[in-house]
């Protein structure tokens, strides 16, 4: 028995300050961690956001190419892409080469006044 309780006593457990100092370190990882990950999934969503606006730019460039004619000016327009509302302001202006007219897209969400894409491309000019 002698030798029973002398192995009792050498196999103690932690003690509560080891276990509140494991649990500390514990928590300060998992505040870093999910700090990260908020982070990263803020990016996303701008990512996203910005990959749709460069989409909705492309279109609406495409488009003005295969029009028959082109006419200058400012132009707003609403489409709906990923059941969202999109804003698309296009101004359209003679560019120094008089072949050609230059075409400036600015994108934003329809509920949000920031711009998420900015584009400017040339298109062929026509004549009526």
């Amino acid at each position: 028995m002698n030798n029973a309780c002398r192995q009792a006593a050498n196999c103690r457990g932690f003690t509560l300050l080891e276990v509140m100092i494991a649990l500390a370190i514990f928590a300060t990882l998992a505040a870093a961690v999910l700090s990260a990950s908020q982070f990263v999934l803020k990016q996303s969503v701008g990512l996203e956001e910005r990959l749709f606006g460069a989409w909705l730019a492309d279109n609406q460039l495409s488009e003005l190419r295969l029009q028959a004619v082109t006419p200058p000016g400012q132009q707003r327009l609403n489409r709906h892409l990923d059941r969202r509302d999109w804003v698309l302001q296009q101004r359209i202006a003679p560019a120094r080469d008089g072949r050609l007219l230059q075409v400036e897209i600015q994108v934003s969400r329809g509920d949000s006044a920031t711009v998420v894409h900015r584009t400017t491309g040339w298109i062929g000019r026509r004549h009526e």
